[in-house]
């Protein structure tokens, strides 16, 4: 019997809704803190991301979810992407690559302008990530994540 090792994206189902928690506090608690924002976006994603217009994807690897991503719908020509988190022990895999080229080619199906993203500069692994895929720093706006203090967006058409 072979062990199937591909990456599969698919799209959130309320069967793995607990996935986007666990994958977010995963990364929050070992970084920064878990912020009431985060608490309410990721106990609800179906109602603030899914419900607001909002995508969530899932990557997963040998039949488990070890991956997340998600686009929030800011208005008619962008998306934000976020609540990106790839498990611990398969980070290396390509995984956030995979999920970002995801995320990516659905914005321009749905004919988005540009997705725009919040980070941190010391998750060097991340801001490398996205630069490869064409997001450029832009100006910061107060009060959207206590965690950010980088803004990136990534022109799609």
């Amino acid at each position: 019997m072979s062990v199937d090792n591909t990456i599969e994206i698919i799209p959130f189902s309320p069967t793995y809704k607990e996935a986007i928690k666990t994958l977010n506090l995963e990364w929050l608690q070992k970084h920064f803190r878990v912020e009431p924002k985060d608490e309410l976006v990721l106990s609800d994603p179906q109602g603030q991301i899914i419900d607001k217009g909002g995508m969530i994807f899932y990557a997963k690897y040998k039949d488990k979810i070890v991956g997340t991503v998600s686009l929030i719908k800011i208005d008619d020509t962008t998306f934000e992407l976020s609540k990106m988190a790839v498990t611990d022990g398969v980070q290396g895999l390509g995984i956030g690559k995979k999920l970002m080229l995801h995320c990516l080619a659905v914005a321009e199906a749905k004919g988005m302008e540009k997705v725009i993203l919040y980070s941190n500069r010391k998750l060097l692994s991340a801001i490398h990530l996205y630069e490869k895929f064409g997001f450029v720093e832009v100006p910061l706006e107060d009060g959207v994540y206590e965690r950010a203090d980088i803004k990136m967006e990534r022109i799609i058409r």
